[in-house]
């Protein structure tokens, strides 16, 4: 399984971004996949994720209202829609998979198999 993200790029406080996550290779029907977002000194952050099974999506409350996952299965792609960005999203943005369903927090790291290489979002 590979995962390829784009869309990343500078934008302006209160711009907008759309970043996609391309699979390839085999996953079930349902998994999960989650965008996860990591800045210079930090830690790497769940923000986003949703479950093909049944389509819950999990936000962080930093995001809440701002950003919105969704997925288009038949494009095996799964976006992030980031609305009114501001500089503290700024943040190199990662897409994971995980066959399955949730083992525990949808937010941490180890849940995930499957990890793209990223793409960096600048916001200004």
């Amino acid at each position: 399984v590979q995962l390829v993200e784009s869309g990343g790029g500078a934008v302006q406080t209160g711009g907008s971004l759309k970043l996609s996550c391309a699979v390839s290779g085999y996953l079930y029907a349902q998994y999960c996949m989650g965008w996860f977002r990591q800045s210079p000194g930090n830690q790497r952050e769940g923000i986003a994720a949703i479950y093909t099974g049944g389509g819950d999506e999990h936000y962080a409350e930093s995001v809440k209202g701002r950003f919105t996952i969704s997925q288009d299965n038949a494009k095996s792609t799964v976006y992030l829609q980031m609305n009114m960005l501001k500089p503290e999203d700024t943040a190199m943005y990662y897409c994971a998979a995980r066959q399955g369903a949730y083992g525990g927090s949808w937010r941490s790291v180890y849940e995930y198999n499957y990890w793209g290489q990223g793409t960096q979002v600048t916001v200004s």
